[in-house]
């Protein structure tokens, strides 16, 4: 099981988050602690993180398998997360 730590930044992001999507990314967020490697995610280019997809969001992450960590880094809508 892994370890998550959400960035403030990211904290700061999913609060600005409407309800209804917010409880499909919470759990989705909570279901990277046991595969943090799921079913659709990719590693992005150009930034050595990784990337899930909620609907229209995205959540942005790093894995340290080292330390059995998963890193929060980012999350918002699919129009402004990659700028």
């Amino acid at each position: 099981m892994y370890q998550l730590v959400i960035d403030r930044y990211a904290q700061k992001q999913l609060g600005k988050i409407p309800p209804p999507h917010f409880n499909r990314i919470i759990k989705a967020i909570n279901e990277l602690a046991t595969n943090p490697r799921p079913l659709g995610y990719r590693k992005l280019t150009g930034r050595p993180a990784y990337r899930i997809r909620i609907g229209d969001y995205r959540v942005i992450y790093n894995i340290e398998d080292r330390i059995l960590t998963v890193f929060v880094i980012d999350i918002g809508h699919r129009k402004d997360i990659y700028d």
